[in-house]
């Protein structure tokens, strides 16, 4: 019999690959793997509580609660949300229509939800993961701020600038200075 396992802290394809990975070596059968939950058969002898350890050693854990269970769904959706404004640009969908459109359930209704599960409002969470990927792609170090502001939807490089300080308590000159500093061993051998 298909199960659907919630997992909590999924958020890219490389906790897929580990999730996967470590539901195979208990021998489970795998289905479908996604973002926050993985379909399939347990074999006879693994238990719930007995996939929720092996995920726990890598920072995941399986979660039961309806809420908490939107709570991540919520997430993903967030992160799907960005993928369809770094493909689409300033024409993509507004947050709240494309969030209630992925979870199909009314936008206020999971707005509520998210913010009693995680203390962020659905924006907030939403603000922070695209600082989060304004600073990976800082770290990369394979665009301008200019060009990171065009492909994650930012209306101008100011209002990115502004966010990223309200966020990190840094400026982008700032940060990159830091990310220098913190590699700066490196560049010395």
């Amino acid at each position: 019999m298909t199960t659907t396992l919630h997992i909590k802290n999924m958020v890219c394809p490389r906790c897929i690959l580990v999730v996967e990975n470590e539901l195979k070596a208990l021998g489970v059968d795998i289905k479908d793997v996604k973002l926050g939950y993985a379909q399939v058969v347990l074999p006879q002898g693994i238990t719930l509580p007995i996939v929720d350890d092996k995920l726990k050693e890598f920072g995941f854990e399986l979660i039961f609660e309806a809420d908490s269970i939107l709570a991540e769904e919520v997430k993903a959706a967030v992160l799907a949300y960005l993928k369809h404004i770094e493909q689409e640009g300033k024409e993509a969908k507004k947050l709240s229509d494309f969030i209630s459109v992925k979870i199909g359930k009314n936008y206020n209704y999971i707005s509520k939800i998210f913010s009693k599960q995680t203390g962020h409002t659905l924006e907030k969470y939403c603000i922070l993961v695209r600082v989060e990927k304004v600073k990976e792609l800082l770290d990369y170090d394979q665009l301008n701020v200019s060009e990171i502001a065009l492909q994650l939807g930012y209306s101008s490089v100011h209002y990115l600038s502004n966010q990223f300080r309200r966020i990190t308590g840094l400026t982008i000159s700032d940060y990159k200075k830091r990310m220098r500093i913190d590699r700066g061993f490196l560049d010395d051998l």
